[in-house]
């Protein structure tokens, strides 16, 4: 499990935890940074006592690397965190692993890169394929808002280099988010896109284009586990090329209502066999 770090969140506890072998990571948000974030931190000095102790215990740090400082521009919110929160806090911290959970800028990839160790970073398959104009080209297209908010192209070129290049900083985390149509269909919507359906092949779809389906399965499979400590998975998957374009579905039905998939407006053509 990753515990939800808040200025509450106990020290002994986060260490009687990881010692079990239960809790492999601490979530930190900013609180208001994205989807239930409301009780993350604000005060990054009351969390200080469980950032020390897990540096001293070897504990990685998840972080949502946004600010929420309203006078940041919501396109810069992530380099500022980098130059304020994060940069400052390694320099005090130096042993505490630290994973940028969906990196999103190429200000975000390049400080991962210039880093010496205990850093990486986690990039999700619609960042990987979508930019800012996939929101607001056309009219407002909420099904592509997500937090962080996909940003200008040169930043998708730099994540998509990234992700292909084989370095095992980097990884696939998905943040595969299903809110259903009325949250998203309305005058503030949810942020969030659902990929879980056809992640696979949009991300065999995006390494194919950058000549480099031999890295896929380190960037979905290998990295991530590599990095945290953990065995990797026993079972595998099948990627297969088929002539005719996969069908998804647009929509699906669950319980709390009408979930809409993710379209990465081209065909899919690499089915999961």
């Amino acid at each position: 499990m990753t515990l939800y770090l808040t200025e509450g969140t106990n020290p002994d506890d986060v260490e009687a935890g990881h010692a079990s072998g239960l809790i492999k990571a601490v979530k930190l948000y900013p609180a208001g940074a994205t989807t239930n974030s409301h009780g993350g931190v604000r005060n990054f000095e009351n969390a200080m006592p469980v950032l020390e102790r897990m540096a001293k215990i070897g504990l990685p740090l998840c972080v949502h690397g946004e600010v929420t400082t309203p006078e940041v521009d919501i396109f810069d919110r992530e380099a500022v965190f980098i130059e304020t929160v994060l940069d400052p806090l390694r320099a005090r911290l130096p042993e505490l692993k630290v994973t940028m959970e969906h990196v999103t800028t190429k200000d975000g990839i390049d400080y991962i890169k210039a880093s010496k160790s205990n850093l990486a970073g986690s990039i999700t398959t619609h960042h990987l394929i979508i930019n800012r104009n996939a929101i607001l080209v056309g009219g407002i297209r909420p099904h592509y808002y997500c937090l962080p908010v996909a940003k200008r192209e040169l930043h998708r070129l730099a994540l998509r280099a990234a992700a292909v290049s084989g370095d095992g900083r980097f990884f696939l985390g998905t943040d595969s988010a299903p809110h259903v149509d009325p949250l998203k269909e309305c005058a503030c919507s949810c942020a969030g896109i659902y990929t879980s359906i056809n992640t696979m092949s949009c991300l065999a779809h995006v390494f194919e284009q950058e000549n480099a389906l031999d890295r896929l399965e380190a960037f979905t499979s290998l990295n991530g586990p590599a990095w945290y400590g953990l065995p990797v998975n026993d079972e595998t998957i099948t990627l297969r090329k088929q002539a005719e374009a996969l069908t998804f579905p647009e929509k699906i039905e669950t319980e709390a209502g009408t979930v809409t998939v993710f379209d990465p407006m081209f065909p899919l053509h690499w089915a999961v066999v």
